[in-house]
């Protein structure tokens, strides 16, 4: 592998998950063009305005969101978890 440093696997993780977000988003928006030349050629243009936009977004946003799913979860080994409410 590349050998990143595992202090920015923040930033990996954003720009793996925004890069597969906006290319999967940019396909199906794409998919009405005529043949599929327009198809691809519209797909790469759209996909790499996508992944410019959802980048800092993603970066920026993950923290606050993985925070936010850690409020509404709960840890499988809490001794609670097994208890009736």
């Amino acid at each position: 592998m590349l050998g990143i440093p595992r202090r920015y696997s923040h930033f990996v993780f954003g720009i793996i998950q925004s890069g597969l977000t906006s290319l999967i988003a940019a396909g199906i928006a794409s998919f009405p063009a005529d043949n599929a030349m327009t198809f691809v050629a519209h797909w790469m243009v759209s996909w790499l305005i996508a992944w410019a936009a959802m980048l800092p977004i993603v970066l920026l946003a993950a923290p606050a969101i993985r925070a936010f799913a850690l409020l509404l979860t709960r840890d499988e080994r809490d001794p609670r978890a097994g208890r009736q409410a």
